[in-house]
């Protein structure tokens, strides 16, 4: 059974939300998907300071098992990458496998369409989702 934090918003496509103010959000890859990948072993974002559409790719995260493409949950800025993920900081990406939803939180995001909000889905609607 996976875990589904009730003060988050989830995509489809497995990213976790959390407002940190009005305008930032901070994002990661569900419980259901670090579970689903396996264990992590690279997550790639090259995109900081670059500004990307709702459901465009921002990033990927790599496993043992195979490679998933990270979707930008709400269109803005991203402006910040998780330093605890940057292996070449000698940090360790598997840190996404121990604790998706605070220390594994991967990008942050300057939104630039509020509105996008109310598309996200609630813990109840996600769970549904994943069955």
């Amino acid at each position: 059974m996976s875990n589904i934090p009730s003060n988050l918003k989830y995509t489809a496509e497995h990213e976790w939300v959390i407002k940190e103010s009005d305008d930032v959000i901070r994002v990661g890859i569900s419980d259901f998907a670090q579970s689903e990948l396996g264990d992590i072993v690279y997550v790639e974002v090259e995109t900081v300071g670059d500004h990307i559409e709702k459901d465009e790719i921002f990033g990927a995260v790599e496993a043992v098992k195979t490679t998933s493409d990270l979707f930008m949950p709400m269109s803005g800025e991203v402006i910040e990458f998780n330093p605890t993920l940057d292996e070449s900081e000698g940090d360790d990406p598997a840190i996404i496998n121990e604790d998706p939803y605070e220390k594994g939180w991967i990008i942050k995001i300057k939104i630039s369409d509020p509105s996008q909000w109310d598309e996200l889905l609630d813990a109840e609607a996600y769970g549904e989702l994943i069955g």
